[in-house]
């Protein structure tokens, strides 16, 4: 189909598509003080526009809004249609309370009733 299309019909298409990636979506990769915005997640990886964003290495943090997410260790994939894919070498979640120094064995009950 794109065949048939003209070239400033198909490069309007394609700056288009890429707009749409750039405002979609609330996650973000910290990179220090710099943030670039997520167009792709999937289970191994991310994804960002490349001309918005260097080649990423390294400790880095992943943010939905406001909240904090994970942090991962990644490295530059490959360069696919305007994207630059990373790949995490680990990705920890990060959790809201400290971690318990003590291993819950049994299911404790939400409330109890007293005696009457």
């Amino acid at each position: 189909m794109s065949d048939f299309l003209p070239e400033a019909v198909r490069k309007g298409l394609e700056d288009a598509r890429v707009a749409m990636l750039r405002k979609s979506g609330r996650l973000c990769v910290h990179d220090g003080d710099q943030v670039y915005r997520i167009s792709k997640v999937w289970d191994g990886g991310f994804a960002v526009v490349a001309k918005d964003s260097p080649r990423l290495r390294g400790l880095v943090e992943i943010y939905d809004g406001p909240r904090h997410l994970a942090q991962c260790l990644i490295m530059a994939s490959q360069e696919e249609n305007d994207l630059m894919l990373y790949e995490y070498k680990r990705s920890t979640a990060v959790s809201d309370r400290p971690p318990l120094d003590f291993a819950t064995t049994e299911a404790r009950p939400a409330g109890l009733l007293p005696l009457l």
